[in-house]
């Protein structure tokens, strides 16, 4: 775990009233499916403009209001270069994976694995459950934490116990 690790933290587009923008936009906001101002900041003012009785007046107003609550920082090639110092892989389990795919899985990025049906796509999931789990003395990584998104309905915990 980094030691300055930023908290994910979900500000509601409610917290935009406080900001002058009218319930009934807000309404409108949520009903399309933007609940936060992270959304606001990342929807287009293209789309915004698609949902009825948003104007482009509005528009304006929306967004400075979502940079007022959560600003959003661009961040310079060389404070990106930083971050990038605390990037490491995590291993897949497989000698000849991991070395085509440079020593693993990079950290702090998603990655999609894709192919044919039994292909080992979920194997190697189940395997990534483990191993981002175990400390690495190497790049002074501790262990991590999992999200597995199963679409598919092929997680199968019982198979994890051979894997660990």
């Amino acid at each position: 775990r980094l030691d300055d690790e930023e908290e994910i933290d979900y500000h509601m587009v409610d917290e935009l009233q406080q900001h002058n923008i009218n319930a009934a936009d807000l309404n409108k906001l949520k009903e399309a499916g933007i609940t936060t101002i992270t959304a606001v900041h990342q929807i287009t003012k293209r789309k915004l403009a698609s949902i009825k009785g948003i104007t482009e007046a509005k528009i304006e107003k929306i967004k400075e209001a979502a940079q007022k609550v959560v600003p959003q920082q661009f961040l310079t090639a060389q404070a990106f270069l930083e971050k990038r110092k605390f990037v490491f892989r995590v291993a897949t389990g497989s000698k000849e994976v991991d070395k085509l795919l440079c020593g693993g899985i990079e950290s702090m990025s998603i990655t999609e694995a894709h192919g044919e049906w039994r292909t080992g796509k979920t194997q190697l999931a189940h395997t990534l459950c483990v191993t981002t789990q175990l400390p690495n003395e190497e790049n002074r990584f501790g262990g991590g934490k999992v999200i597995y998104i199963d679409t598919e309905c092929t997680f199968r915990p019982e198979r994890l116990k051979p894997i660990c």
